[in-house]
């Protein structure tokens, strides 16, 4: 099976006051497989969330190597990696990031328009999605004309929109309150096994990594526990 993430003594410094250095991620290493859904958890300082912005080319890397479906981030200028993101990841926050004046069938277009896609062929592909997470009657509403639940939908037909090899989910149910957070989870859980969508989640909550294939834990920038949740998966 074809790894979509491969990590290889991934390491993050951060400087802190002249020649201190903060140690954000120390040696990380692991692979994800095609259509794995993984959570990663750990207290705040544990590196999680510096591990998704690396994954996500959002920050550079200090030392080792993160390959995407098969490329180098640390290879990339900052253009290449801004085309990168927009063609090959799919992101998902806690907080939506729809922007307000586009109704939520502008908001799912948006990445590929900024591509210079045909508007055509875009809208036909975001009406899908948006039907196929039972959207079709909100296309033409505003953020604030949704729910939470409604507004991560739309976040997550915007992530889908440009077919990304891998999704970065940070927190997503964070803002969301438990029900609407489930049926989020569960529509997660349901890209990752009927689309065979490779999802890497960031959470805080046990109740929510169960949802996923494969749970990374985290501590002191490095990797504590790696447990599959999920006998059919694959650990790599």
């Amino acid at each position: 099976m074809k790894n979509i993430v491969e990590v290889k003594n991934l390491t993050k410094k951060y400087s802190q006051g002249g020649k201190h250095e903060v140690n954000a991620l120390n040696g990380v290493s692991f692979n994800i497989p095609k259509g794995q859904f993984v959570a990663i958890m750990g207290p705040s300082g544990s590196g999680k969330s510096t591990l998704l912005h690396l994954l996500g080319g959002l920050d550079s890397i200090t030392s080792g190597e993160a390959l995407i479906d098969s490329n180098s981030l640390s290879n990339m200028t900052d253009s290449e990696l801004s085309q990168f993101r927009r063609q090959k990841l799919g992101f998902i926050f806690q907080f939506f990031n729809l922007l307000p004046t586009m109704t939520a069938l502008e908001n799912v277009c948006l990445p590929l328009l900024l591509d210079k896609k045909s508007l055509s062929q875009v809208e036909a592909r975001a009406k899908e999605l948006l039907n196929y997470l039972n959207l079709s009657h909100r296309m033409n509403h505003y953020p604030d004309q949704l729910s939470g639940g409604e507004m991560q939908r739309v976040a997550i037909a915007r992530a889908l929109i440009a077919e990304p090899v891998l999704i970065l989910a940070d927190e997503p149910t964070g803002n969301l309150d438990s029900k609407t957070g489930h049926s989020v989870l569960e529509l997660l859980r349901k890209l990752s096994q009927e689309k065979n969508q490779t999802i890497v989640m960031v959470t805080h909550s046990n109740e929510a990594a169960s949802y996923a294939t494969r749970l990374i834990e985290m501590r002191d920038g490095k990797i504590l526990t790696e447990t599959l949740t999920n006998t059919n998966a694959e650990l790599i």
